[in-house]
């Protein structure tokens, strides 16, 4: 699984805590950018594309390689990510999108600390993301709510999905 959505959508604290209640291993994708990417972002410069294949290369690699269950923290932002992640992995990949307003993740933005990504880099993450089609593989969930509400309802949508 892949936990998606843009900078501060909460992807590593709700994959940490869906990773915890269903026995997986959790892997925050920003610990498999290149140096250079993480640089680039601290100083406020968004990645492009040629900045983006080797990392989810190494997302899809991470998939392919873990004893299942394993989820990933990546924003794949773009249909054309998530693809190539499922590609490199090897297996279908369910993508878990994390969907909330921009107005909603800039406040989180703002009161978390101790994060490489500037709230500046909000804008374009928004302009990149091309929101999940319902042609994928991919559970959308509200990130309006508390963790253990966020948690629970990808759950009950896991279990939805294997019975």
């Amino acid at each position: 699984m892949v936990v998606m959505g843009v900078t501060g959508s909460g992807k590593t604290t709700i994959g940490e805590a869906l990773a915890d209640a269903i026995g997986a291993t959790y892997v925050d994708g920003d610990r498999l950018h290149p140096e250079a990417n993480i640089a680039k972002m601290s100083a406020g410069i968004p990645l492009d594309d040629a900045d983006r294949w080797p990392w989810l290369a190494k997302v899809g690699e991470t998939l392919r390689q873990r004893a299942a269950p394993v989820i990933v923290g990546c924003s794949a932002l773009k249909r054309a990510y998530r693809d190539f992640i499922t590609e490199r992995a090897g297996t279908p990949v369910l993508f878990i999108y994390l969907d909330g307003s921009r107005e909603l993740i800039s406040r989180r933005m703002h009161e978390r600390s101790g994060h490489f990504m500037p709230t500046s880099l909000l804008d374009s993450q928004f302009a990149t993301l091309e929101v999940p089609a319902k042609d994928e593989n991919t559970i959308a969930v509200s990130i309006d709510a508390s963790l253990e509400a966020i948690v629970a309802d990808i759950r009950a949508r896991l279990e939805e999905r294997t019975s």
